[in-house]
């Protein structure tokens, strides 16, 4: 990573990326331009119907190369190794992991314990599991990037969404102690903190979700892929430890 390109035309050429959830909202955005930039990208969710369009949409950008897509579910122990046998095959080294698959939850007073037992297995356990396997490949290649997706959720602890937010206050924790583990062997910790995106985890309709865009009061998630982009291009004397990412008139 000593040479990573900056963001000024340049590109991610030789760069190997797995995103989890790739195949939606943050992930999607995030795999795509990354991939325009240069880099190899394994993506992954849990839908047929999703993964083939966002793999069509490689397609019509003729990124087809760039990527490989598969179907596997990050709350699975089964999955996860699958996830990184294909990543060995088709990345061969693997410079970043972007650790993004995630599912919203309100309150603890919603559901049942099955309910919360999934939420944490994909929000928290999945994002440390990818992490145990990306460490393991990155610290006998000379380094690495893991770039956590959180949540201004972690700061701002809304009333009625106690599960959620557990789960993102956990990955900021994660995040913080995760680096001064990994920094001395070359692999760097982003945590990328967004307020309100444009993603399935939105209430509201399109058209709101439009309206809100234009006014200011949501991201779309292409403004958090290249938040990704620009933490990944800085030079390796750079940490970008914590990014807080929040539409102008989110005043929170």
């Amino acid at each position: 990573m000593e040479n990573a390109p900056d963001i000024h035309g340049k590109i991610l050429k030789d760069i190997s990326v797995l995103v989890t959830g790739g195949t939606t909202g943050i992930g999607r955005a995030t795999a795509l331009l990354l991939a325009q930039h240069g880099a190899k990208v394994l993506i992954f969710g849990r839908h047929e119907k999703e993964l083939n369009e966002v793999l069509e949409e490689f397609n019509v950008n003729a990124l087809e190369e760039n990527v490989m897509g598969i179907i596997a579910d990050v709350s699975k122990k089964e999955d996860i190794e699958f996830i990184f046998q294909q990543g060995d095959g088709f990345l061969g080294q693997l410079h970043v992991l972007v650790n993004n698959a995630a599912l919203g939850y309100q309150s603890i007073m919603d559901g049942k314990y099955e309910d919360w037992q999934y939420i944490l297995q994909v929000n928290m356990l999945g994002y440390m599991a990818c992490v145990h396997e990306a460490v393991k490949r990155m610290k006998d290649k000379g380094g690495g990037h893991i770039v956590n997706i959180g949540s201004m959720s972690a700061d701002k602890r809304e009333k009625g969404s106690s599960v959620y937010v557990a789960t993102k206050a956990g990955i900021q924790g994660f995040s913080e102690t995760l680096r001064k583990e990994v920094n001395e062997l070359g692999i760097k910790v982003t945590l990328i903190e967004p307020g309100a995106v444009d993603t399935d985890m939105q209430p509201g309709g399109e058209n709101e979700k439009r309206e809100k865009i234009k006014n200011m009061e949501m991201l779309k998630s292409e403004d958090i892929a290249q938040c990704v982009l620009y933490v990944l291009t800085q030079p390796k004397r750079c940490d970008v430890v914590e990014v807080k990412i929040r539409p102008h008139l989110q005043l929170i």
